[in-house]
Order: structure tokens, then sequence, then C-alpha cells
């Protein structure tokens, strides 16, 4: 599918792969996961500490935006309007927890540029973005190392939002065994990333100072 209009900016890209969604291709918006999935956990990230919480906002963020994308007219690019999403869906759940929300959110016009494909502004430093390519390369070996059962599972939970009880059907297992598979797959991933998200918050302590 992505080959047909290869030639097209990634923001037209984007609306063309929404139209597609509009036009009920739920493939289509498989794309727009896989795309931006680990940016918009990244993102959550700053709101939520834990990374399994991170991954159920996110999935969340992504159902959320797919009832809702029949309304999407590409006013905004379609990250700005995925950011939006993502930070009101992150500050609710935290309210839901009874948890504070932080006070400074990620800027939505840096999220319209980095959407855009600009790639070094005053706040997407050269080591930013490097750290979030490591992120992503990271996330992708590790799902990509998990044995076949821990990754369809993880799979089917956090790229094609399936339930638990979906799961269980598709994978003809109990609703147990895949609570299981998804966590041990989550703490794999969670144990690949760990070092890397600690470098991270270390540095912006750093740069707080």
């Amino acid at each position: 599918m992505v080959g047909d209009f290869h030639n097209d900016s990634p923001q037209e890209l984007d609306f063309e792969l929404v139209r597609r969604v509009q036009r009920g291709e739920s493939a289509a918006f498989d794309i727009l996961v896989r795309k931006y999935q680990h940016r918009i956990v990244a993102l959550i990230g700053r709101y939520i500490s834990d990374w399994s919480e991170c991954q159920d906002v996110a999935q969340d963020t992504f159902l959320r935006a797919y009832r809702a994308i029949g309304g999407f007219r590409g006013d905004a690019q379609f990250y700005t309007w995925l950011h939006r999403i993502a930070v009101n869906t992150a500050k609710n759940y935290l309210v839901a927890h009874n948890r504070r929300p932080p006070v400074d959110d990620v800027d939505v016009a840096d999220a319209e540029q980095i959407g855009a494909g600009t790639r070094l502004r005053d706040t997407d430093t050269p080591e930013r973005e490097a750290m979030r390519q490591e992120l992503e390369n990271t996330v992708m070996r590790a799902v990509d190392a998990l044995p076949e059962e821990l990754r369809a599972a993880i799979t089917l939970r956090e790229v094609d939002g399936l339930s638990y009880e979906e799961i269980a059907q598709k994978m003809e297992c109990p609703i147990g065994t895949v609570r299981s598979r998804i966590f041990r797959a989550r703490e794999a991933i969670d144990a690949e990333l760990r070092p890397l998200l600690d470098i991270q918050s270390v540095t912006r302590e750093r740069n707080r100072i």
C-alpha cells in the first residue's frame, strides 16, 4: 500500500492513509500505528513512568484516535492531532488514578514540526533525535527477539488493539495464558529499554539544572 504513494511527503502520506481509513480500510490505520506507536509511547512516558502503563495508555490513545478519525479534516497534521489525543489520554489516566498530571505539557507546535519532518529544531537536538531513534530500534529488536507466542500476543494487544478475550480466542488459549504472555513480553521489552530510559531521565535532569 505504501508503495502506491512512496513519493509523497510524510504529511501527505499521513493524509492519504487517514482518507483510506475513513473509507473503511482498517489496514491503513495499522500503518499509522506502526509509524507513530513508539513516538506516542515516548510522549506518554513524559507523563507516566511505568512502562506497562505507558503501553496501555498508548493503546487507549490509538483506539480513541481510530474512533474519532472520521472527524479528522486535515486542519492540523495527523501527528499533531494524535499528539493532543495522547496528552489528554495520559492526563485523564493520571486523574483517574488520583495522580496529578505535570504542569509542563510537551508543546504541540514542536509536535507539528516533528510530524512535518523537520529534524533539528531548538527543542529537538541531535542527541534527543538519536535517543528517540535508539529507543525505537531497541523496542523493535526486543519484539523481534521474543518467542513467537509472546510476540504474537503483544502484537495483537498493542498493534491490533484486541481485548484479552479476543486474543484468547485468536490464539486458542485461556485468558490467563494471554495475560501471562503479554506480561512476559512487556517485561522483556522493559528490560531492554530500562537502561536507555534511565540515561534519558538523567539527561533531562541535567538539562533542568
